[in-house]
């Protein structure tokens, strides 16, 4: 079982609570909305670095958080995180190899990054009950004027960019040839807009035909819809984790938890949860009823189905 949570970072009250406790800076409620998945994975919008920002990038928000936060991730059952985002290089390249020298130093998978396109591109490996999984990530949303320097390339560190298309394409088929499940998490869409935008669902459709399984992300901060392409399964927008946002629809919250076996998705669920004071609560009763009505109903303005397909019916 896979469990995918969306954006988390260590800011407003976070951050108090990492710097008060990082055991518990993200309480048992993100555990609980995780259990009983093998494997799990949030998306981590910050830079990581050993203490302050060695180079603050020129933008509107800049985020970053200490080592602690792995202790967080760690204690809260999440297996593994992305900076593949708009905030990842937000202390500029010298951050960007704080947070590799951390991850590595931690023993802690933080994927998406790398001292070049090739490490960036590479997929986390796991073996969970005798399946291979294989896990991308890139990220389609970068600020135009930094998108060159953030973005990794032979010989330049940065994040796994997803407008280098026809990498990421050619990496998931190549994982493809060795892997019974492949995932891929990317950062995409448009902040606070519930629809998918013009170019997720072509990248969407472009990694199903060459062997993505999974294909999840977020960067909205609000929820997307869910759902089959095919027989892959697709979310365009898992909406925030643990966030300081205080006002709907940024607070709905929730995982989405996967059972697969090789390409054949068993199952899937959403655990639908509410933002307060930076954690989700997972709901339960009328409100989880509620919740996942609104969440199944989001799938109404995308090319997505309730049900697997033929894969021949993709992009056709």
């Amino acid at each position: 079982m896979l469990a995918f949570g969306g954006d988390v970072h260590f800011e407003g009250v976070l951050g108090v609570r990492l710097a008060d406790s990082p055991a518990s800076a993200l309480d048992g409620s993100v555990s609980r909305l995780l259990s009983g998945a093998n494997l799990s994975m949030v998306n981590f919008e910050s830079a990581l670095t050993y203490g302050g920002c060695p180079d603050p990038q020129p933008k509107a928000y800049v985020f970053y958080a200490p080592p602690s936060a792995l202790t967080a991730f760690k204690a809260a059952h999440i297996s593994l995180v992305t900076e593949a985002n708009n905030h990842g290089e937000d202390c500029g390249l010298a951050g960007l190899r704080q947070s590799l020298a951390i991850a590595r130093r931690a023993h802690y998978p933080v994927i998406g990054i790398g001292d070049n396109a090739a490490q960036a591109f590479r997929p986390y490996r796991a073996v969970v009950d005798g399946q291979r999984i294989a896990i991308f990530a890139a990220t389609q949303v970068l600020d135009a004027d930094l998108a060159s320097a953030w973005t990794a390339t032979a010989h330049q560190a940065g994040l796994a960019s997803a407008y280098q298309e026809s990498e990421l394409v050619d990496a998931v088929r190549a994982a493809r040839r060795n892997s019974d499940t492949v995932v891929v998490y990317l950062h995409w869409g448009t902040e606070t807009q519930p629809c998918p935008n013009a170019i997720q669902e072509p990248l969407a459709t472009a990694l199903v035909k060459a062997g993505a399984d999974i294909v999840v992300g977020t960067h909205a901060h609000v929820q997307l819809g869910g759902g089959y392409l095919g027989t892959s399964l697709v979310d365009y927008g898992l909406g925030n984790l643990a966030f300081y946002d205080a006002t709907a629809p940024e607070t709905d919250s929730g995982t989405l938890v996967v059972t697969v076996t090789g390409r054949h998705i068993d199952h899937y669920q959403w655990r639908p949860a509410v933002i307060d004071n930076g954690l989700p609560v997972p709901q339960t009763g009328a409100d989880a009823a509620a919740a996942l009505q609104r969440w199944n109903g989001l799938r109404a303005c995308t090319d997505l189905s309730p049900r697997a397909h033929s894969a021949a019916s993709v992009g056709a």
